[in-house]
């Protein structure tokens, strides 16, 4: 079958969508692809069009085995023949898809990265007939990334055991530098690029100063978020655990996520997640990679992410469908302080160390940002924007001010502890100081005798909070030793002597809390729904629910909301129009058509 007649047929879909039809000509014709296309922009077509067009199995290498059962049942249910080999199967399971390979039986199988390195598995593949070689989660092979996963490392023999098979490499977040050396570790520097573009103008990117960020968050959800599937990430295991056990007790379903968990808790709540409706899932970074839910409506953060990519891959899990989400974050001194900490007290070398603190810069640059935050984000990964009218700085434009002379006073009080008393403290201490409090603390060191006691009281604890964490994003300040003391920079000396200005940035008053509006580049705009057709899709929705429940998969896999909205809207009344809608393809409408037409006539 041609491309065009497998997307029609199988997927649904009238038209590919930007680069994707150029990719899957090139990868049918026998070409090597590194991709790099957004999540939600359709990667997975790239591979699997390809896969069924051309002779032969698409070989899927992803690191996802918690998620492959449902990757396959999505495939199944297309009436696509996959898939998977991974450590979870009985040996009859493994048995029954080894010989289903070798009879030329599966369009797709899905193996993970530590499996396809064994022998065994090897020889079974030289036995088939392979399509092609996916890796999905490219971006794993980057030492410095993120995500990095030793095993990719050895997915390079792929194209020394069998050169005549083409191979796909696709992520969602990389840079240049990262895109180089996932070319050079795969052996993919003579394979075409292919780079979409990274906006995703449906996510709205909002950044808040932190104050009692569960309260924070509390309030986002309960405001724009009601009833919605979401993901809140936090940086520790405790932070998780009282997270989930805050929103619970507030009324919002919460599930935990974290290493420290059983492996069958895990799976059970990343199941819960995926199959019922409006869940929030509080997790550390090890949650996500390759969810596939659509509609999760917000991305939380109430912790910094290290790095813009991590970030970018994140918040990239809301609005897969291309409807209006959000991605937001609380941010404050903690963070910076804490980020830097761990940092220096890292493993590895002082490159090692360089390269962690250059991607933190960039992501306190993005925090710290007073024009748009897409224009710095796309800008990061190599692509120019126009400010997009959508994200909080564009919403509601910060100040700034000339923050000089309040740099001057933290860092002359920094100098004359050091100076005159030998010491070092923590921003807190330095804020007492400014403030002229005659804390215990203060008075246990007679600080109040220091010059500088009192002079700061124009600005409050939280503007003071706010000055020193932009002279840590600024390379003005440093954080040193278990204490976390505040230590000068040779930054520091060019504001204190030499003159050096130091622009900073002013809060508005209140966050912006307007709801995005624009739809993903490329994406079927969202139907607007009317009255009449409302309570139809809430009852197609309802049938969803209940054929999802029977047959044990996510209700993503039945339909996505983007298909119900149009069936709900344009209301066919045979099967023939149902065939029409995007989205529903041959399989489907065999079996699912008929219930269709008798929920919209009930």
């Amino acid at each position: 079958m041609a491309s065009q007649e497998v997307l029609r047929r199988v997927f649904g879909y009238d038209s590919f969508r930007g680069d994707q039809q150029e990719i899957v000509d090139h990868v049918v014709a026998g070409g090597d692809a590194l991709v790099l296309m957004p999540t939600g922009g359709g990667k997975s077509l790239c591979y699997q069009v390809p896969s069924l067009v051309r002779e032969g199995t698409g070989v899927v290498v992803s690191p996802l085995i918690a998620l492959m059962q449902d990757q396959v049942d999505a495939l199944r249910d297309l009436g696509v023949r996959a898939g998977f080999l991974n450590s979870t199967q009985f040996p009859d399971e493994r048995a029954m898809v080894e010989a289903e390979f070798l009879a030329g039986e599966l369009d797709l199988l899905y193996l993970a990265p530590e499996r396809l390195r064994t022998e065994q598995t090897a020889r079974l593949l030289d036995r088939g007939k392979i399509a092609l070689f996916a890796i999905d989660e490219a971006h794993c092979v980057s030492q410095w990334g993120h995500d990095f996963r030793p095993e990719y490392l050895a997915l390079s023999h792929l194209h020394e055991r069998w050169p005549d098979v083409p191979r796909v490499a696709l992520t969602a977040t990389a840079t240049e530098a990262t895109r180089a050396e996932i070319a050079e570790r795969l052996k993919l520097q003579d394979a075409r690029h292919f780079v979409a573009s990274f906006d995703r103008p449906n996510i709205q990117y909002r950044i808040v100063p932190k104050n009692e960020p569960k309260k924070q968050l509390l309030e986002l959800l309960r405001t724009e978020h009601a009833g919605d599937a979401g993901i809140v990430y936090c940086l520790s295991r405790n932070s998780v655990e009282k997270t989930a056990e805050f929103l619970t007790q507030n009324g919002v379903q919460a599930l935990p996520y974290h290493a420290g968990l059983d492996s069958e808790t895990r799976a059970r709540n990343q199941s819960r997640f995926l199959r019922e409706d409006g869940l929030v899932m509080v997790a550390t970074i090890a949650f996500g990679m390759g969810i596939d839910k659509p509609d999760v409506r917000f991305v939380a953060h109430l912790d910094l992410p290290k790095s813009v990519e991590g970030y970018y891959q994140e918040t990239g899990r809301a609005g897969r469908d291309g409807l209006p989400s959000t991605a937001w974050l609380a941010y404050g001194l903690q963070d910076v302080v804490q980020q830097r900490k761990m940092i220096d007290d890292s493993e590895g070398d002082l490159a090692h160390r360089r390269r962690l603190m250059a991607h933190l810069d960039a992501m306190l640059a993005l925090c710290e940002a007073v024009e748009c935050r897409r224009v710095q984000l796309l800008n990061y990964f190599g692509q120019p924007a126009e400010p997009c009218g959508n994200c909080d700085t564009c919403l509601n434009p910060p100040e700034t001010w000339d923050g000089t002379i309040a740099a001057q006073k933290v860092l002359s009080t920094i100098v004359r502890l050091r100076n005159e008393r030998r010491q070092k403290f923590g921003a807190g201490q330095i804020i007492d100081i400014l403030l002229g409090r005659k804390t215990a603390k203060v008075i246990q060191h007679d600080h109040d005798q220091l010059k500088v006691f009192g002079i700061g009281t124009e600005l409050n604890e939280s503007g003071w909070r706010g000055v020193v964490r932009q002279l840590l994003a600024q390379g003005l300040l440093a954080v040193e030793g278990e204490y976390s003391t505040l230590v000068t920079t040779p930054g520091s000396d060019e504001v204190l002597f030499q003159g050096r200005q130091v622009p900073m940035r002013r809060e508005p008053e209140r966050a912006a809390r307007v709801r995005a509006t624009r739809t993903a580049k490329g994406a079927a705009p969202q139907v607007e729904l009317s009255a009449e057709a409302t309570p139809v899709f809430e009852r197609l929705r309802a049938w969803r629910a209940a054929t999802a429940k029977e047959q044990g998969v996510p209700a993503y896999v039945i339909f996505h909301d983007a298909t119900l909205r149009q069936i709900a809207s344009s209301g066919p009344s045979t099967l023939a129009e149902l065939g029409t809608v995007n989205g529903v393809g041959e399989n489907k409408l065999a079996k699912y058509g008929q219930q269709i037409l008798d929920t919209l006539s009930a």
